[in-house]
């Protein structure tokens, strides 16, 4: 149930900051409204609290493991929102970083 709930914050930790992030993009690069922005800015607020529920009580290692997350997140962001396409090099590194999260967090530890 841990391995659960930490993968479903991770993914609303995700969407929050990719969405937020893309938010502001599109209002700074694509000439969307000022309210873009600003509706990013709400969303990246959104994802430092979503971090903050991870099971895991120390920071540095929810952030570590978030990073590989956030790189996975962004492709498929990319790739349902943007017409990306991502190369086999993309889906190896991606697939890399999802290891380095299931290490990072789920491995077995002492204590």
């Amino acid at each position: 149930m841990t391995i659960l709930k930490s993968v479903l914050l991770f993914a609303l930790a995700a969407a929050a900051e990719i969405g937020g992030a893309w938010l502001i993009w599109q209002a700074v690069r694509e000439d969307r409204a000022w309210w873009w922005a600003g509706l990013g800015v709400v969303a990246l607020g959104l994802y430092g609290f979503v971090a903050a529920f991870q099971p895991d009580t120390h920071f540095g290692r929810v952030l570590a493991a978030y990073g590989g997350v956030f790189i996975v997140g962004s492709l498929v962001w990319g790739v349902i929102l943007d017409g990306f396409r991502p190369d086999r090099w993309d889906l190896i590194g991606a697939a890399v970083c999802l290891v380095g999260v299931a290490l990072i967090m789920f491995a077995p530890r002492q204590g």
